[in-house]
């Protein structure tokens, strides 16, 4: 799933391009808590940009294909994280 939203394979080394695996599963919140709390990791993720797509495309597409309206273009004056 996260290959196919983000558009990355999530098991290539981001550091050298070699293949990961997968070693363990960690299913109960408390020990997530704790690897996260002992490495000193925040929990605000940072945002990938490879998530976002051409808007403009994707506006583009969907009116050509009958699913969506083209309507109006509006312009970002800011952007709001929290």
């Amino acid at each position: 799933m996260i290959r196919k939203v983000y558009e990355v394979d999530p098991m290539v080394c981001p550091k050298c391009g070699g293949r990961m695996k997968v070693v363990a599963f960690i299913t109960e919140y408390a020990v997530v808590d704790k690897i996260i709390w002992h490495l000193k990791l925040t929990l605000v993720a940072e945002e990938a940009a490879a998530a976002y797509k051409d808007v403009d495309e994707v506006v583009r597409v969907s009116h050509e294909l009958g699913i969506g309206r083209l309507v109006a273009k509006v312009v970002p004056i800011g952007v709001m994280k929290g």
